[in-house]
């Protein structure tokens, strides 16, 4: 905000004194102070517009710009010839300015437009700029991807296939009220994505129609793209892993954040329900980490102390086992005859 209002300052007092330089009269001097003015906010806007276009595209529309002016320059070289046979010299200023902004128009498009399909020689746009993580559609319904964008965890480039986007749409229309309410979550998240400073979200039209099926589309685009998959699908990961694909599950990740419990702590929990053993009582922690209790099942609905004795960690999730707080020590107590 700082440097946006430097901004603003310096464009219009600039603006002021070249109006003021000019000869134009204090009133009318104020013009300048407002054309600068404009100048800045637009400056600003533009600055807002490109925030949200991938560094790929940026770089193609450079580099199509710039040779869209260097072929315009070609041009206005050899009319430079022409110019001097023809009759009205005040037309050729004005035909050199029709050629660079042309030109420089036709580059900056295409450039953009085209960059997607650079691959020569095994070199590919995508793979020049590495770090390419492709969303599936699990993780984008779940949502928890745009909570860790918003923390500043994730930034860069995020790709969605334009096959991703089609089965979010097709759930979205299901007939089916739970599926229908799950699919216009994953659009509103990936609206809530788009809308985020740190990241941008790239809708590419790569598609495979001799592959059937969403999750082999989605390996064969990481193959191509070199590019990791963002994803909380068991299924998914494993057959990406076996050919070799990088995968981001996000639920490792939230696994990896939940607090470290060691065997011989003791937690205060609530036994929320009966265990598929007998005896057994089940609690949850804040987080969701699934706690079985033994011989606790005749306290359900209230709370109790508990010593953990065992922790289990799986793809799925983490289990903790644990006993009530003195069950241990009354069990080795001796008995007396």
């Amino acid at each position: 905000m700082i440097v946006k209002l430097i901004l603003i300052l310096a464009c219009s007092i600039s603006g002021y004194f070249i109006a003021y330089h000019y000869g134009i009269a204090f009133p009318l001097s104020l013009l300048g102070l407002l054309v600068g003015v404009l100048i800045a906010l637009f400056v600003i806007q533009v600055e807002q517009a490109v925030r949200k276009v991938s560094l790929r595209v940026i770089f193609g529309g450079v580099v199509g710009m710039i040779i869209g002016l260097f072929i315009a320059f070609l041009f206005s070289y050899g009319l430079s010839f022409v110019s001097n046979i023809m009759e009205k010299q005040q037309v050729v200023p004005w035909i050199y300015a029709l050629l660079t902004f042309s030109m420089g128009y036709l580059g900056l498009v295409l450039g953009s437009k085209k960059i997607e399909e650079i691959d020569m020689l095994g070199f590919s746009a995508e793979r020049a700029f590495g770090n390419i993580r492709i969303l599936d559609t699990s993780v984008i319904i779940d949502g928890r991807i745009a909570d860790i964008c918003d923390t500043g965890f994730v930034e860069g480039n995020l790709v969605v296939p334009r096959f991703v986007l089609d089965e979010l749409q097709y759930i979205a229309d299901s007939s089916d009220s739970l599926k229908r309410s799950r699919g216009r979550r994953g659009l509103d998240i990936l609206n809530r994505m788009q809308r985020s400073n740190g990241i941008s979200i790239e809708v590419v039209d790569h598609d495979f129609p001799k592959i059937k099926g969403v999750d082999s589309k989605l390996v064969a685009l990481a193959k191509k793209m070199n590019a990791k998959i963002v994803t909380n699908d068991f299924n998914l990961n494993k057959v990406a892993e076996l050919q070799g694909i990088k995968i981001l599950n996000v639920n490792e990740l939230a696994n990896a954040l939940k607090p470290v419990v060691l065997p011989g702590e003791t937690l205060t929990v609530k036994i929320i329900r009966e265990g598929k053993e007998p005896g057994q009582g089940v609690a949850y922690l804040d987080d969701g980490t699934v706690i079985i209790v033994d011989n606790a099942q005749k306290y359900q609905g209230e709370n109790v102390e508990t010593t953990v004795t065992s922790v289990l960690q799986t793809t799925a999730g983490r289990m903790i086992f644990s006993e009530l707080k003195g069950a241990a020590g009354e069990r080795r107590a001796p008995v007396r005859p």
